[in-house]
């Protein structure tokens, strides 16, 4: 009995000791599966963090440095790691400098001089509007070619691949500037790059220069006067170049033939005609053109740059006196001013520009543009015309285009090879 008793007492004990190490077994199973499952865990939190940072990198880089940088120091789980990020950040910083590629340097006037300036950057900016590409302009800090030379430093340190400069100022620093910067393009309008002593005139490949066709605007300005029944006019120019010239003789030649259309009789429209000698608002220019006025004109074409401000103040200062702008719609300068002018220079930049992204800059070259290229114009938008209506306009435009009206256009004649009828010029020599 005591024999049975012991054996079922070691079976017991035995039944219980495996029924121990069985709980001892389960519980280590159960701990396993548990670190299996936090590695799994690490490798999704590298996966989360790591690639989207690579992925957000790539997609800001371009637009804010500082988003780049938060993403480097949320993956920086090891020293390699943050100085990998840490070099992509400052690689994004450096990116993302304002470049632009399109730039403009004024002359000695302002970008809202309404005037070359103005007429110049809003073609640029139409253009670079509508393609999307970034623009600046840049105002030297005075008038010299040592300072429009360091503005232009400043647009091609900025980016620029095209540089636009409006006026003749720009001839000597652009002789410079085009083989200072021989991978830049440059649109010199009204102007020929030459050296300072006028000795040597050259236009590299890297430059286009734009002329117009003054004869044609000035015709339409001396024909629509004449048409709106003005008969005493006055020619008012600055120095005697021959953009001024032109724009004189084209004045005088489209008053002849608007008084041969109405059938006035010959010599029946005067015109007073002078070169002042300079482009500036003096009282010495005001003066003449009050006398002018005075004696019975009734309207001046002033062309001259600034002369034409003397030539405001003097129709402002006498009833139903007139003034004829010059380059741009000069109707916000003076109630005086009925009419523009025009040099198209915006389209004339946009067309440049155009032509550059296209392929087809024609670098070493000078156009003339003219009515056959929207070249040149009246201002007929703020006209102050009693009679010539747009209509009117339209119909003398096309003609010059298509050749019925002829204007000539040398600059290096008399006037008296203009072959006048039914105008007068008396000229006035100062």
């Amino acid at each position: 009995m005591k024999k049975a008793l012991s054996v079922l007492l070691a079976v017991v004990m035995l039944v219980t000791l495996s029924a121990f190490v069985g709980c001892g077994s389960k519980t280590s199973t159960d701990s396993t599966p548990s670190s299996v499952e936090s590695t799994p865990s690490t490798e999704s939190t590298a996966s989360v963090e790591s690639t989207p940072s690579v992925d957000s990198t790539a997609s800001v880089a371009s637009v804010e440095s500082t988003a780049s940088v938060a993403s480097a120091t949320s993956t920086a789980k090891s020293s390699a790691a943050t100085s990998s990020k840490t070099s992509e950040a400052s690689e994004t910083t450096s990116e993302s400098k304002d470049t632009y590629e399109l730039a403009l340097v004024t002359d000695i006037g302002t970008i809202d001089d309404k005037s070359f300036n103005q007429g110049s950057w809003e073609g640029l900016v139409k253009y670079a509007t509508e393609k999307k590409i970034t623009h600046k302009y840049y105002q030297p800090k005075e008038k010299s070619n040592a300072a429009y030379l360091e503005a232009i430093d400043l647009a091609v340190k900025g980016g620029a691949k095209v540089i636009v400069t409006p006026g003749y100022l720009f001839e000597v620093p652009i002789y410079e500037a085009q083989t200072k910067y021989p991978n830049i393009k440059f649109i010199l309008l009204d102007g020929q790059p030459h050296t300072e002593d006028y000795k040597t005139y050259n236009t590299a490949k890297n430059v286009l220069c734009i002329l117009y066709a003054e004869e044609q605007a000035g015709f339409f300005a001396g024909y629509a006067a004449v048409k709106d029944g003005f008969t005493d006019l006055g020619f008012q120019g600055g120095m005697a170049v021959p953009a001024v010239i032109r724009y004189g003789y084209g004045f005088i030649q489209g008053a002849d033939l608007a008084a041969k259309e109405m059938g006035l009789a010959e010599g029946s429209i005067k015109v007073k005609y002078n070169y002042s000698g300079d482009f500036a608002a003096t009282p010495e220019n005001q003066t003449r053109a009050a006398g002018w006025y005075t004696a019975g004109t009734q309207v001046i074409f002033a062309c001259g740059g600034a002369v034409g401000n003397s030539v405001m103040a003097a129709a402002a200062a006498q009833k139903d006196k007139w003034v004829i702008g010059v380059d741009v719609d000069q109707y916000a300068e003076s109630a005086t001013v009925i009419t523009s002018a025009m040099k198209m220079l915006g389209e004339s930049v946009y067309q440049a520009l155009e032509s550059y992204y296209a392929g087809n800059f024609e670098g070493g070259s000078t156009w003339t543009l003219d009515v056959t290229r929207k070249g040149v114009g009246l201002a007929m938008d703020h006209n102050k015309f009693l009679t010539f209506k747009a209509a009117d306009y339209t119909a003398c435009f096309n003609k010059v285009v298509d050749g019925t009206y002829k204007v000539n256009s040398k600059s290096d004649i008399k006037i008296a090879d203009l072959g006048l009828k039914y105008v007068v010029v008396t000229e006035i020599a100062d």
